[in-house]
């Protein structure tokens, strides 16, 4: 029995809208196409990072891009096919029971186990039969075309997770032209694989016949897709099953209300009270005659059927489009989380640079090892003798050659790279340190700081690249020297002093240089900067001693930034993509809605 008694037309339970919709053809193909990229963005989205929510928003998505490619497109692109009637409802509510009654024919099996793993069910006409054979509806499952006369698909073990989905096709006669059945999986399976497909067959349906109990109508799950029928403005049809005897009136009241609130004031309840099922395990055809009446009544009236259609495809498109706005923000959190992790690395790299600054700018460089040496070459008098006498000079560097030991302004740049590859050396590390300890305390990209050292070069292959770009900065202090001294008036005083002799002084320069020396890079310098910039001064000038010092500092700053850069670079190639971005995201769900206008002609 129904909720209004006599089965009246289809108008009578709100299916027909007051003004009847038509899709406009031209503007449903401008639609399917924004709505196939859309859906291949929600298909190929990618969210990497461990945020909290990002399991929900990819099964959303796949929901989302799913419904649109099995359902949306196809309907919008056969307007006029059969339509889809899906029973769902919650474990135990007697779906199959109730299809197998609606047909009166043993097509889909019941079992006592729960839950119930079998394929889904599609029944249909068999004058329909043209609009099942491909892969118009329910493209993600793959198909299996049943004899109408073969026995009920007994129930399956529960198969892997991810394993192939398969949709059971048969025809019925007692399945009139224009409408299909699909039996489905339960909502609230204890298995997610039921549920998610129950989920993804209750989204490609033109209409549902949502089945419950009196016991368990007012469960959470069942009513989270109710409300997103409403969202869908989807027709839903409510099976009010198992309901005892002299509770009718109330719980179908409680039901209306509850429908009323969920914005379902339309949806028709069909009360089947407890009953015993005849010999062929069937509801006695009395409490199904109702619903049998509706649904053929309903595709019998080719202008309804093709009102539910529009109704649906359109409450789909709606619903899709806003719940896929949604993602959006999910995606941002994403780029959110991806720019912290490339501001920690970056910012560390950043601190080191402005270390190996510092310390080649302050005199540090001016200690140990580079200090040694500088004293060693002007300390015993032979730098100044050099000013003085260029026969003396070769004299000398002649010795150290015969004597088997390199040229002391050689010295003093080997220990200038040393000290510059230990600087490095040691930033480098400290950055990646400072980096991995930042990724860690983040926590949002676990796998990617694990890996982080598998992506960086070898010490070996570091100090190779360093000591590379040092080398490189020396022969280029080197060339400038020789660029500067070409001038006639510079040519004998470094002819005197000699090229690297010259090359070795500008270094020390730099490394206590900052605009010209202060008193406190003097005192860091322990005095040696100030013979430097003296013999600068004897064989330039000032000014020009000044511009060669700030050239080659930039020089050596230049170089040191791109080594950080390359590091960082090879750092953050660690680091995931987020594909589609949130911004060609929203221009897919924008074209979308855009594409919705026109669709519908009133």
């Amino acid at each position: 029995m129904s909720e209004y008694g006599h089965v009246p037309a289809p108008q009578g339970y709100g299916i027909v809208p007051s003004s009847p919709q038509t899709v406009n053809s031209a503007a449903s193909v401008g639609a399917s196409a924004a709505l196939e990229r859309m859906a291949h963005d929600l298909r190929s989205l990618t969210l990497p990072y461990e945020i909290a929510g990002t399991q929900v928003a990819m099964d959303e998505a796949r929901v989302l891009s799913t419904q649109v490619t099995d359902y949306i497109v196809p309907r919008l692109k056969s307007i006029d096919a059969p339509l889809l009637a899906v029973v769902g409802g919650s474990t135990g509510a007697g779906k199959s029971t109730l299809v197998n009654s609606i047909l009166q024919m043993t097509l889909t099996s019941s079992s006592a186990i729960r839950p119930t793993t079998r394929r889904p069910l599609l029944v249909h006409s068999p004058h329909d039969a043209p609009w099942f054979e491909g892969d118009r509806v329910l493209a993600s499952l793959a198909r299996v075309r049943v004899d109408s006369s073969a026995p009920p698909t007994p129930p399956m073990e529960i198969g892997p997770a991810g394993g192939i989905r398969e949709v059971e096709i048969r025809s019925s006669q007692a399945l009139p032209p224009g409408l299909a059945l699909l039996d489905a999986p339960d909502v609230d399976s204890v298995v997610d694989d039921n549920r998610d497909l129950a989920t993804l067959l209750l989204a490609s349906a033109d209409l549902w016949l949502f089945v419950t109990t009196a016991a368990r109508y007012a469960d959470a799950v069942p009513w989270q897709h109710l409300h997103e029928a409403a969202q869908r403005n989807i027709v839903v049809a409510i099976i009010l099953d198992r309901v005892p005897p002299g509770v009718e009136n109330d719980i179908r009241a409680d039901l209306r209300n509850r429908l009323n609130a969920a914005g379902l004031d339309q949806a028709p309840i069909f009360v089947v009270p407890e009953a015993r099922l005849d010999e062929r395990g069937m509801l006695p055809d009395q409490y199904i005659v109702p619903i049998r009446h509706w649904l053929t009544t309903l595709a019998d009236d080719a202008a309804a059927r093709s009102a539910v259609a529009v109704r649906s495809v359109v409450g789909a498109v709606e619903s899709s489009v806003n719940r896929s706005g949604v993602l959006i923000d999910i995606v941002r959190r994403h780029e959110e989380a991806r720019d912290e992790l490339i501001a920690a690395a970056t910012q560390a790299h950043e601190d080191a640079i402005a270390r190996c600054d510092a310390a080649t700018s302050d005199g540090t460089l001016l200690r140990g090892e580079v200090l040694a040496r500088w004293q060693e070459y002007v300390g015993t008098g032979e730098f100044f003798r050099s000013l003085e006498a260029q026969v003396g000079h070769w004299r000398d560097r002649l010795g150290a050659a015969l004597r088997g030991k390199p040229a002391p302004e050689r010295q003093v740049e080997d220990a200038i790279e040393s000290g510059l590859l230990t600087l490095a050396l040691a930033e480098t590390a400290r950055a990646t340190a400072q980096t991995e300890r930042a990724w860690r305390r983040l926590g949002t990209a676990p796998e990617a700081t694990a890996a982080l050292n598998n992506v960086l070069p070898s010490e070996e292959q570091l100090t190779a690249q360093v000591s590379e770009a040092i080398r490189q900065w020396q022969g280029s202090v080197l060339a400038m020297v020789r660029s500067e001294g070409a001038d006639k008036r510079f040519t004998a005083r470094l002819l005197s002093a000699g090229i690297n002799g010259v090359g070795v002084a500008l270094m020390i320069v730099v490394f206590a240089h900052t605009g010209g020396l202060t008193g406190g890079e003097i005192g860091i310098a322990g005095g040696t900067a100030v013979v430097a910039q003296r013999m600068l001064e004897a064989v330039f000038g000032d000014q020009a001693m000044r511009s060669m010092a700030e050239r080659a500092r930039a020089d050596l700053t230049s170089r040191i930034r791109a080594l950080a850069e390359q590091r960082l670079a090879a750092t953050l190639s660690v680091l995931p993509t987020i594909n589609p971005s949130s911004g060609e995201l929203h221009q897919t769900i924008t074209e979308a809605i855009t594409s919705i206008e026109g669709l519908v002609n009133d």
